[in-house]
């Protein structure tokens, strides 16, 4: 499976051992749905001012916002998509992580890997429109995120 990431700011720095932890998390999520080696998810890491154009442009909402998923397997499969399953981009606003893990108290790298597994299940048709929806979303995220190894990521 690929998780591709791709840093789109410069206010935030992203070392490559936090890129790759984050992209190991994206494959917990991708391994515990069932997708093997033919799964492809992007990664986009992002500023404020990034992600607020495109939570306005996509949603319609007039504020920036965390986490944007970008679902490719929605509608009518493409013609010759075959060979590998492209799920989509997990959009991320890094200033947000930033802002959330002082708020919640924990580090930068768990709130960035709880984004990033938030955006892989939104991509996977997990959402929380509703109470049994979110819990059942909710669940799933707390599962993953006690599967990662925090002790070694930097």
């Amino acid at each position: 499976m690929a998780v591709l990431v791709n840093n789109l700011q410069e206010k935030t720095a992203v070392d490559d051992n936090t890129a790759a932890f984050l992209a190991d998390a994206a494959g917990k999520v991708l391994s515990a749905a069932g997708y093997g080696g033919d799964a492809e998810v992007g990664l986009v890491f992002v500023d404020d001012d990034y992600i607020h154009k495109l939570n306005h442009q996509y949603r319609g909402v007039d504020s920036p916002t965390d986490v944007l998923s970008f679902a490719m397997m929605e509608g009518i499969p493409m013609a010759g998509g075959e060979e590998e399953t492209i799920l989509g981009d997990v959009v991320i606003s890094l200033q947000a992580v930033g802002r959330q893990a002082k708020e919640y108290g924990h580090s930068f790298l768990r709130e960035a890997a709880y984004l990033t597994i938030h955006g892989v299940l939104h991509l996977l048709g997990y959402d929380h429109i509703d109470e049994d929806k979110r819990k059942i979303m909710r669940l799933k995220e707390e599962e993953i995120i006690a599967a990662l190894d925090f002790r070694g990521a930097k």
